[in-house]
C-alpha cells in the first residue's frame, strides 16, 4: 500500500521565507539564487492586506478575505467590543483548507504545518506553533503547542526550548528560524508527510528595523540563505519537490500615520483612565482604527457619520486610499469583520495604533512586548528604548526580579514610531519589491504572475502531478 501511495504522489516541502523578494536574491543569497536558476521564479500577486494572517489564509484556502474572513492579523470582534490580534484557532478561517483538499483527492495525504498561522485545531496531521505559558505571577515562559501533543516533548528534548524571545521582540533573530528549520527536518524524518509547510520569519525582523536598502540587511540575507540551503540539501536527499514563496515585500518607510489620534482629536474616539493611564475604549467610541502595518480598519458605529470620518482621512498626509464599501469589494475585503472604512498608506508610511497624546499617560503595555494586549500591530517592539543607558543591565534586573517572584513590568520598548524603517501591507508598486513563488519543478508553473489565490492548487499540483 505504501509503495502504491508513493508512486501516486511527489512529497513536497514548502518554505515560506517571509519578506523575500526577487530584488533581495543576489550575491548574499547563493543558495536561493541557485534554486532560482535551477528551477523557476514568478512574481506573486498578493492580496490586500499583504500581512501574514491574511495572505497565509489565502494561500491555504484559495480564496479572498471576503470568503475566508481573515481581514488582517486581527480585527474588532464586534460582539465582544474588543480588538484581538494574533488569535490561533483555525476555526476562525472559513473554507476548505489545503490539507482537507489533499485528503479528498487521496486518503493517504498527510500535512505537517510548522509555524504557519492559525495552527491550532487545524486538521493538519502534525502542527507546531508558538504558545507561551502565562503563569499567575505574571511570567511568560517560552513554549510551543503541537499536534499531536507528544510531538512537543520530542522536539523540546532534541532541540531545546523554542527560543520565543528570538521569535519576536528586540532580540528577534536567526535562532527562531533555525529552530523551526530543524524541527521541520525532524518531523519529516520521523513522519514523512506528503506536504510540509515551513514558516521562516527571519528576514521580516531586520527589514522592518532597517528597511530593505540598509547594508545591515546583508547579514540577515546570508543567515536565512544558510538555513534555506540546509533545507534544500535535506529535501534533495529525500527526493522532495520544493517550493519557496513569500507573502509580501517590505518597502522603506520614514514615519508613521496615527489614525487613532486623528479620530480622538475629532472627538470620535473615547479613552478611559486607569491608574493615571489611558486605555482605548472601542465599544464606546464613535470611531477608532485597528492599525496593521500599512493597512488600518476604521470601525464607525453610526453610518450617518461615515462621510465625516472618511473626510478626515482623504487628505491626511500618508494616506493613499480610503476604501469604502465599493473599494473593499474591489479588493475582496468586503467581509463583516472589516472596518466600515479601510485605510491604505502611501508607500513610505505605516499606521501606528497610538491613541494617546501624552506619552506619560500611555497604557502600561505600550512600553512592553505584548502582542495580545495592544489594539493594533506594533513594530516598535523590535527595538529597545534608546533612552536606556545600559539596556542589557536594565533588562537583566527586571528578569531577575521576575524570577524572584516580583511582578515587574518589562517596560523597555520605546514610543518612537520613527524608528521603524520598513513596512508592508500595501501591494508594492514594483513586482521585484513584492513577494515571489519559486519551484524546483518549473513545468508546473503557469506563464505570468502567480495569483495568491492559485497557491493552494499549485501546491496540490506539486504533490499529485
Amino acid at each position: 500500500m505504501f509503495t502504491d501511495y508513493a508512486a501516486r504522489v511527489r512529497k513536497t516541502l514548502v518554505l515560506d521565507v517571509v519578506g523575500l523578494t526577487s530584488a533581495l536574491i543576489g550575491p548574499h543569497t547563493p543558495n536561493l539564487a541557485r534554486f532560482r536558476d535551477d528551477g523557476a521564479l514568478r512574481p506573486l500577486r498578493t492580496v490586500t492586506p499583504a500581512v501574514t494572517c491574511t495572505v497565509q489564509s489565502t494561500f491555504l484556502t484559495g480564496t479572498l478575505p471576503r470568503e475566508h474572513g481573515i481581514v488582517g492579523n486581527g480585527w474588532y470582534f464586534r460582539d465582544l467590543a474588543q480588538v484581538w490580534l494574533w488569535r490561533q484557532s483555525n476555526h476562525l478561517v472559513a473554507g476548505e483548507k489545503l490539507w482537507d483538499a489533499g485528503k479528498r483527492r487521496d486518503s493517504g495525504f498527510r500535512t505537517a504545518k510548522l509555524f504557519f498561522w492559525y495552527n491550532m485545531y487545524s486538521g493538519a496531521d502534525w502542527s507546531v506553533t508558538p504558545r507561551p505559558m502565562y503563569t499567575a505571577d505574571g511570567r511568560k515562559l517560552p513554549d510551543v503547542y503541537t499536534e499531536p501533543p507528544e510531538l512537543r516533548a520530542a522536539l523540546t528534548s532534541e532541540l531545546g526550548t523554542f527560543p520565543l524571545f528570538e521569535f519576536w521582540g528586540p532580540r528577534a533573530g536567526i535562532a527562531s528560524s533555525r529552530w523551526i528549520a530543524r524541527s521541520a527536518e525532524r518531523v519529516v524524518t520521523a513522519h514523512d508527510p506528503t506536504l510540509t509547510l515551513v514558516y521562516l520569519p527571519h528576514l521580516d525582523y531586520d527589514l522592518q528595523r532597517y528597511g530593505p536598502n540598509d547594508p545591515r540587511i546583508e547579514k540577515s540575507l546570508r543567515e536565512i540563505d544558510d538555513i534555506v540551503g540546509e533545507l534544500l540539501d535535506f529535501a534533495k536527499k529525500r527526493s522532495l519537490r520544493v517550493v519557496v514563496l513569500s507573502e509580501y515585500g517590505i518597502t522603506a518607510v520614514t514615519d508613521a500615520v496615527h489614525p487613532n489620534r486623528v479620530l480622538r482629536e475629532a472627538g470620535l474616539l473615547r479613552v478611559r483612565e486607569e491608574l493615571g493611564r489611558e486605555q482605548l475604549d472601542p465599544g464606546a467610541s464613535a470611531a477608532f482604527a485597528v492599525s496593521d502595518h500599512q493597512i488600518a480598519h476604521v470601525y464607525v458605529k453610526d453610518p450617518a457619520r461615515l462621510a465625516d470620518v472618511r473626510a478626515l482621512f482623504e487628505k491626511l498626509p500618508g494616506v493613499e486610499r480610503v476604501l469604502d464599501a465599493e473599494g473593499k469589494r474591489a479588493l475582496g475585503l468586503d467581509h463583516p469583520r472589516s472596518g466600515e472604512l479601510v485605510l491604505v498608506s502611501t508607500a513610505d508610511r505605516w499606521f501606528s495604533y497610538y491613541f494617546w497624546t501624552d506619552d506619560a499617560r500611555a497604557p502600561d503595555y505600550a512600553r512592553t512586548v505584548d502582542i495580545h494586549a495592544k489594539p493594533g500591530y506594533d513594530p516598535v517592539e523590535l527595538f529597545l528604548d534608546p533612552a536606556l543607558a545600559v539596556p542589557a543591565l536594565t533588562v537583566g534586573r527586571k528578569l531577575l526580579a521576575r524570577k524572584l517572584g516580583f511582578r515587574t513590568l518589562l517596560d523597555v520598548i520605546p514610543l518612537d514610531a520613527t524608528l521603524v524603517r520598513g513596512s508592508h501591507g500595501r501591494v508594492t508598486d514594483r513586482p521585484e519589491d513584492g513577494p515571489l513563488f519559486m519551484t524546483s519543478s518549473p513545468e508546473l508553473l503557469p506563464d505570468g504572475d502567480v495569483q495568491a489565490t492559485s497557491v493552494k492548487e499549485l501546491l496540490l499540483a506539486h504533490v499529485f502531478r
